[in-house]
């Protein structure tokens, strides 16, 4: 390795530092790597950590047996590769937080005739526009809030048609579809909805006076809505006594930690208030580094787009690569960012706050669910927590229709938008579930991995996971779970099934009254729920592709035969003439093409 690290390129780039079997240990990126992987060693007498690197450096590089690297045309292309590939392949000494999601602002087009509030993620062009936020919970109801209390257009279409709908017979909209509507008297409506989002007690209390109404007049059911509606605004609001003096915007970000878990704050100051905020939990290990945790966190929340209002950012501690951070987020937002750690002022209250709610946070005690997450982590030796679970199943019947299904589980519960079907090829029941994984990591560029997977099936399938993401060089805890048999016969009846649970240590007999047992249990049945489903689907359209074909002529045989060659009847279609011909002969080879061919033009 020594000849590799006197060799490197004096260039931008990211490297890699492997163990001995090839795992990734650490990325990095360097505006210089020859400078920077030389930073790390005594190159003489022998190859050795420098003394002066922090213990978590020195213990990481004592693992390190390879080095790999990867050039690129400058600092920003190094930290963009840096960063999406830590998301992708989840290295052993780098801070893992969670994927940062995009979060949404509420946004008004002041140059529409009547205007109308919005939720978007990201930026709409126009010049009137105003952007609030943005929101980490919250941001729905506050729309659905503004609709309620004040009498605006309340869908995009409505002013497309020429008639008053029904919003406007329930005293909701003006109508001025319809009916003339002067702009003067429209206006302040939109005027009140902005000091109502910038002000949302106010909005909370507006609401109040609308529920005593509801529950006044029997409408109970309304009454809770607003109810329930109200509480989740207040969660989503930071107090906040300190006074801008000014109508000024920031973007402040805070991370305190404990002996387990950190906490990373962001609040959002809008016009001289504190609009919005956001959090996050993130898992501590030995090798955790605050001045990583910044990096990752500001260049993650603000990903490869513009936000839509560019505010300056203020960080509760500097950082080691915060010029690095601020060249980079200067290239995104098309002007200079400014970063700055304040000490003083009425921008260091900012800090305070954002760190006082962090320590608040980090003192609450963790969810039930979280709590059970923690456990799982103990139970089967995962490196992290699993805040975020890919569970995988497949389904067939008699080699037909066979179908794979991975389903997601976050802290809030199953995320359906993530949710993915397969289409498979492969007979057995081991090269189906090889077929399905390897499809899914070769997905991790744009949709990364998570902190977990669950394999419906036994240790074989474990071990081929685990074999397929060490092919990758992932980093990716596997537990598979695997029905208990009875006389036999595998045993599913719900609250007496003693499956076992298979993991990196080997077997795990829960009681079935176990909770962590039940959990695992939840979400192999929700994959498996959505296999079934999608191979039902599956096989109505292929049954109705069949029945077609044996119209034409196509006997069972030969379709049974196309059926195991092709796999599907989608493979068919996009078949070629000469396979086909090879397999059933011209005549029916030329009966199917014409067969799809018309079946895809009507």
């Amino acid at each position: 390795m020594i000849d590799q690290i006197r060799s490197l390129p004096s260039k931008a780039g990211i490297y890699q530092y492997l163990d001995a079997s090839g795992r990734i240990l650490y990325i990095g990126k360097a505006k210089n790597l020859a400078k920077r992987v030389k930073s790390y060693f005594n190159l003489t007498p022998a190859l050795s950590p420098k003394s002066t690197l922090s213990l978590r450096i020195q213990k990481m590089l004592g693992e390190t047996a390879g080095l790999h690297y990867i050039v690129v045309e400058n600092e920003h292309d190094a930290l963009i590769l840096e960063n999406s590939l830590i998301k992708q392949l989840k290295p052993k000494y780098n801070i893992l937080l969670r994927d940062d999601k995009t979060y949404p602002y509420l946004y008004v087009d002041l140059d529409d005739p009547y205007p109308r509030f919005e939720l978007t993620r990201k930026i709409i062009k126009g010049k009137s526009i105003r952007y609030f936020g943005p929101f980490s919970t919250g941001a729905r109801d506050i729309l659905d809030s503004l609709y309620e209390l004040l009498t605006l257009v309340q869908k995009k279409s409505c002013l497309k048609g020429k008639k008053a709908c029904l919003f406007h017979q329930m005293g909701q909209c003006l109508a001025p579809c319809e009916y003339p509507v002067p702009r003067e008297r429209y206006m302040p409506m939109v005027e009140q909805g902005i000091e109502w989002i910038r002000d949302k007690r106010r909005l909370i209390e507006k609401l109040e006076e609308k529920m005593a109404f509801y529950a006044e007049t029997l409408r109970f059911e309304e009454a809770l809505v607003l109810r329930d509606r109200c509480e989740r605004i207040g969660r989503s609001e930071f107090t906040s006594q300190i006074d801008l003096a000014s109508r000024e915007n920031y973007d402040v970000f805070a991370i305190e930690t404990n002996e387990s878990r950190g906490c990373i704050v962001r609040l959002f100051v809008r016009e001289g208030r504190v609009v919005s905020g956001t959090h996050d939990f993130f898992h501590i290990t030995p090798y955790f580094s605050a001045d990583e945790a910044y990096e990752r966190t500001l260049v993650g929340f603000y990903g490869t787009e513009k936000p839509p209002v560019v505010a300056p950012i203020l960080t509760a501690h500097p950082f080691e690569s915060s010029e690095w951070v601020a060249e980079h987020l200067s290239e995104l937002f098309g002007k200079k960012a400014l970063l700055d750690t304040p000490k003083r002022g009425v921008k260091k209250e900012l800090i305070d706050l954002a760190l006082a709610n962090a320590r608040e946070l980090l003192r609450t005690p963790k969810p039930s669910k979280e709590a059970l997450l923690d456990q799982l982590r103990e139970l089967f030796a995962l490196e992290i927590p699993p805040r975020r679970i890919e569970v995988f199943d497949n389904s067939h019947h008699g080699g037909t229709a066979t179908v794979g299904a991975m389903v997601v589980y976050s802290g809030e519960g199953f995320d359906k938008s993530g949710y993915r079907t397969f289409h498979l090829e492969a007979r057995d029941e081991y090269g189906q579930m090889r077929e399905m994984l390897t499809r899914r990591i070769e997905g991790f560029s744009s949709n990364p991995p998570p902190d977990l997977w669950v394999i419906d099936g036994g240790e074989t399938l474990r071990c081929l996971a685990e074999e397929l993401l060490a092919s990758f060089g992932v980093r990716l805890d596997v537990i598979a779970i695997s029905k208990e048999k009875i006389d036999a016969k595998a045993h599913r009846a719900k609250g007496s099934a003693r499956d076992i649970l298979h993991g990196t240590a080997g077997l795990f007999r829960l009681e079935t009254t176990d909770k962590r047992l039940q959990f695992i249990q939840m979400l192999r049945d929700e994959a498996h729920r959505s296999a079934i489903t999608f191979h039902k689907k599956t096989k109505v359209r292929q049954d109705h592709s069949s029945k077609l074909l044996a119209v034409q002529g196509i006997g069972q045989a030969k379709l049974h035969k196309l059926i195991e060659y092709f796999g599907t009847f989608e493979a068919i279609a996009h078949s070629d003439f000469e396979t086909l011909r090879e397999l059933v002969g011209e005549n029916d080879a030329r009966t199917i093409q014409n067969h799809y061919a018309q079946t895809a033009s009507k």
